[in-house]
């Protein structure tokens, strides 16, 4: 497969309602979209930087920048490639997994659409549908999270995720706990707001039978994270820490988790993700897939890697309307608790045309004709 034309295409979606986390309040989701052509096909891909870097040292700007620069033009130069060339071409490049996870996702949804071969079939998914849950923000108050999460209940979502950091942790979970009972899946997610010195707090969660407590710790703290591991009976996920197969190796090997989320976004695209699935199943380490509010584009790549079989926790990988009034695909929709993978060659969708017109910022196009 040649590539003929790399479009990037920044788009601002707002949420339908601001999402708070340890990190700080998003209320739109400013995104880059790749879309690869070739003489026979075109493929889509999503960049999941955020609008600044409080989460990652990648932000939009950036990767769009070292799109331009340095990821795009060697691809182009290259002649023939695959999906699988990808990585190992722009391997002299340090870093920049998010822009080169898009870059990547859009040539893989190209050759796959020129096979008929959806993402699913590709990445060895077991299932035609997924559990899905949902993470809930930092609220102003706890009558305010109750609300929140009995709707989404009552929406159908098989489980909550309760974003957390210190002065609201404790309190509002055993609210949640005590108003929803013993039988809802929980868990909570810190975003690297803690310290090892607040291991005797964080201990105070295990009261309340979480499925999990995920990324207490700074990202590059390993050894803390294993230190925590023995001091807790609730199990600890590991999410920003993992960037890479070799880190979940790694993290595993240390005893520094117990259980692993996997961003394709973050560590460098799909086929590096299932890597890691495989590395996590092989280890017998549960995985789950996370979110990091992606379009459509993104979450139907994600369903497709949620379905393989050691995503046996439900994901993040929400219906549209958690996030946007109007997704720029055809929307995922809940039923019984579950999202369809779609099954269409590729993704299996695609933008649509006038909705992806309306929320577009700015078109760079880069070509080799």
């Amino acid at each position: 497969m040649k590539i003929e034309r790399v479009t990037l295409r920044r788009i601002a979606l707002p949420l339908v309602s601001p999402f708070r986390t340890s990190l700080g309040v998003e209320y739109e989701r400013v995104a880059l979209l790749v879309r690869v052509t070739t003489s026979d096909a075109e493929g889509w891909g999503e960049c999941v930087a955020g609008a600044d870097a409080s989460y990652s040292s990648e932000y939009v700007e950036g990767a769009e920048d070292v799109l331009v620069r340095h990821l795009v033009p060697p691809l182009l130069a290259a002649g023939s490639l695959t999906a699988h060339t990808v990585a190992p071409l722009l391997a002299g490049v340090k870093g920049h997994r998010m822009a080169k996870a898009a870059l990547e996702m859009a040539i893989l949804d190209a050759e796959l659409r020129e096979h008929g071969l959806s993402f699913a079939a590709a990445l060895g998914a077991v299932a035609d549908s997924v559990p899905s849950g949902v993470s809930v923000g930092i609220m102003d108050s706890v009558p305010e999270l109750l609300d929140a999460v009995e709707g989404y209940l009552e929406r159908g979502y098989r489980r909550i995720k309760l974003k957390i950091e210190p002065g609201w942790d404790v309190a509002p979970v055993r609210a949640v706990r005590e108003r929803f009972g013993d039988d809802l899946l929980l868990q909570v997610d810190a975003n690297a707001a803690y310290t090892r010195a607040d291991a005797r707090h964080l201990a105070r969660l295990d009261d309340f039978a979480l499925l999990l407590i995920e990324q207490p710790l700074d990202e590059e703290d390993l050894l803390g994270h294993a230190a925590l591991v023995r001091s807790l009976r609730t199990p600890v996920c590991l999410d920003e820490s993992i960037v890479s197969a070799r880190s979940a190796a790694d993290a595993i090997a240390l005893g520094a988790c117990q259980i692993v989320n996997v961003k394709p976004g973050r560590v460098g695209g799909y086929l590096e993700a299932r890597r890691i699935h495989d590395v996590c199943a092989a280890a017998g380490v549960p995985v789950w897939c996370g979110g990091m509010l992606e379009t459509g584009l993104g979450r139907a790549g994600n369903l497709a890697l949620a379905a393989l079989p050691n995503f046996t926790l439900p994901g993040d990988v929400s219906a549209s309307d958690r996030y946007y009034e109007t997704d720029v695909t055809e929307p995922f929709v809940l039923r019984d608790g579950n999202l369809p993978v779609p099954t269409g060659p590729g993704l299996g969708v695609a933008p649509i045309p006038g909705v992806l017109d309306e929320v577009t910022k700015s078109v760079r196009e880069l070509s080799n004709l």
